[in-house]
Order: structure tokens, then C-alpha cells, then sequence
């Protein structure tokens, strides 16, 4: 059976080649060189609650890297770092491999170091915290807008929810690549940190 930190670093611990991580996976604690301000979020995903039981591992990784990072573009926030807490009913190595592919896709494609965390046996449920960097004069908050400001979309609204509907089959199933769309924007949501 695989031990808590052989599942570290085998598919949590990766060289980032980030400057301003000092210490990173395997410490008590990260240091990381801060250079003005810092977002910070965290989401927790408890299965049967916020994903269905049968979730692919790798949409999970995934799903939890893009909601993390859709709060901190919402912030117009620059992400940097990541931590996280998984725990899991059991150590599945094809399920690891998997969560660790869809959280480092798109940890890689936006440059997120992850920098440490937890791991512990239950329920399986995954919480990333993400800290970002963020411009004083730049820092977008909801409590910013005013009566008379534009507001602008970005993706089409209810699409993940309609989506989660359809897996879970609380909604009629329609057939064909509208229902397989709605399914992947669950699964596979664009966080839009460019617009951010």
C-alpha cells in the first residue's frame, strides 16, 4: 500500500523552477518571496455534495484548479501559488495519476506553483487554497460596482449548472453534442483569467 508521502512525491511534488517559492512540497510550511499584495481563495469539493460520486479524477483535479482560479481572476488578481488538502477514502494510484493530471493542466497553463498541503484518509473531499498577486489600483471587488456601470459575461450563464443536471440526471437527458457540451462545462469549466 502507498504511504502519504510516497503519494506526495510521486504525484504531487514537481520542480516549478518558480524563484519566489523558497520552500515548497515537503516542509512544515511554504515560504514564498511576496512582492506586494496577495489574493487569496479556497474551495472545498465534497463528493455527492459539489460533484457526483463518479466524477473522472482527472475533471476533479481539473474543476478544482478552474474554480479557484475564476475567483481570483474575479479579483483581477494574478495567480501564483496553490495549496491543497485531499482526503481520500483510499490511496487508488490510477485515480491519483489522474486528479494530479487535471490539476497540474491547468496549474501549468497559468503558471501556479503547488507549494504544499495535506493529505489525510475519509471521505473524499479536495480543497485548494490559490494566492495570487494584485495590483493596488487594480483590484476588482463586488462591493466596486455602482448603479449605471456595465457589466459584462463572459461564458453563458447556467451552463455548468445545467450540466451538473444532466450528469446526475436531474434533468431529461437530451441526446447529442448540446447535452455532451453542457456535461463538459461542468467537468471542464474555462476559468477566464485573461478577462480577469
Amino acid at each position: 500500500m502507498i504511504g502519504e508521502f510516497e503519494i506526495i512525491a510521486r504525484y504531487f511534488t514537481r520542480d516549478s523552477g518558480d524563484p519566489d517559492v523558497v520552500i515548497g512540497v515537503g516542509d512544515d510550511a511554504a515560504v514564498l518571496a511576496i512582492d506586494g499584495l496577495a489574493a487569496v481563495t479556497v474551495d472545498t469539493l465534497v463528493a455527492g455534495v459539489h460533484f457526483p460520486d463518479a466524477m473522472p479524477s482527472d475533471a476533479l483535479g481539473y474543476r478544482l484548479m478552474a474554480v479557484n482560479l475564476s475567483d481570483l481572476a474575479a479579483m483581477g488578481a494574478q495567480p501564483r501559488w496553490a495549496t491543497l488538502a485531499l482526503t481520500l477514502p483510499s490511496a487508488d494510484e490510477a485515480w491519483l495519476m489522474g486528479f494530479s493530471r487535471g490539476l497540474f493542466e491547468l496549474a501549468d497553463r497559468y503558471g501556479v506553483s503547488l507549494v504544499g498541503g495535506d493529505l489525510t484518509r475519509g471521505p473524499l473531499t479536495a480543497t485548494l487554497q490559490l494566492i495570487g498577486r494584485v495590483e493596488r489600483g487594480r483590484i476588482l471587488t463586488r462591493s466596486g460596482g455602482e448603479v449605471g456601470d456595465d457589466v459584462y459575461v463572459t461564458g453563458t450563464l447556467g451552463d455548468s449548472s445545467a450540466g451538473i443536471a444532466l450528469i446526475t440526471e436531474r434533468a431529461e437527458a437530451p441526446q447529442g453534442s448540446a447535452a455532451e457540451a453542457l456535461k463538459r462545462r461542468f467537468y471542464r469549466p474555462e476559468p477566464r483569467v485573461g478577462a480577469g
